[in-house]
């Protein structure tokens, strides 16, 4: 279904590039954020989408960011909230702070945004949020205690939102990706390719959303198929 109005935060790399391209290949509406000016304007350029540079951890940007939809789009039918970051520590080394600051992204910026989206959806009686989670919160790992917990709370928060919103026809999705071939953490050189590409989750939201509106898919887990093989 053509001629949906998406905001996508953290859409200038990886995943959310990824989204916004295929987004606008549907013929979609799209306004993304991000906080690299740089990386904002090439997608920009590359998609026809509308950049903003913009923190979801930030009240202010995100009250902006729903405001710059409605005067450009006039609503939004398709939120998705992927901006995200991970930080790792062994447990007897977290650095509190650096947790904290990681949350005000992952979880509660997500949550503020969609805050601020929901009535909006329920005015207009639909909508999808899709919450980008992780592998990393179905199934914890060593170093993961900060980065883990923050995607079981997206898990945990997209659960609660399905139950709330079903009612007033807004599907929430929880997509858990495996490792993705992204500059995820600055690093490069994760270019196997035998694991995922960021088109692949993007694929796999597009075709969540796609589906009629009677059917959900609450959570939806995307592995590569044989990421240890050889050639």
């Amino acid at each position: 279904m053509a001629g949906r109005r998406f905001l996508i935060t953290g859409g200038s790399q990886g995943i959310g590039a990824a989204i916004v391209q295929a987004a606008r290949s549907d013929g979609d509406e799209v306004v993304f954020t991000g906080r690299n000016e740089e990386l904002i304007q090439r997608v920009a350029e590359e998609t026809g989408a509308l950049g903003l540079q913009a923190d979801v951890s930030s009240g202010e940007d995100n009250a902006r960011t729903v405001a710059e939809c409605q005067e450009r789009m006039g609503g939004i039918d398709v939120l998705v909230n992927n901006a995200g970051y991970g930080y790792m520590a062994t447990i007897g080394e977290v650095d509190m702070d650096a947790m904290k600051a990681m949350f005000d992204t992952n979880v509660f910026g997500l949550v503020d945004l969609s805050n601020r989206v929901v009535p909006m959806m329920k005015e207009q009686g639909h909508g999808d949020i899709v919450n980008i989670a992780s592998t990393s919160g179905i199934k914890g790992h060593a170093h993961g205690t900060s980065y883990s917990a923050s995607k079981w709370a997206v898990r945990g928060i997209s659960q609660c939102w399905q139950a709330e919103l079903r009612p007033h026809d807004i599907r929430v999705i929880c997509v858990c990706p495996s490792e993705v071939q992204t500059a995820w953490g600055g690093k490069t050189g994760r270019n196997n390719p035998k694991k995922l590409y960021a088109s692949d989750i993007a694929q796999a939201i597009l075709s969540a959303i796609s589906a009629e509106r009677r059917a959900l898919w609450p959570e939806l887990a995307v592995f590569a198929t044989n990421p240890w093989a050889e050639g």
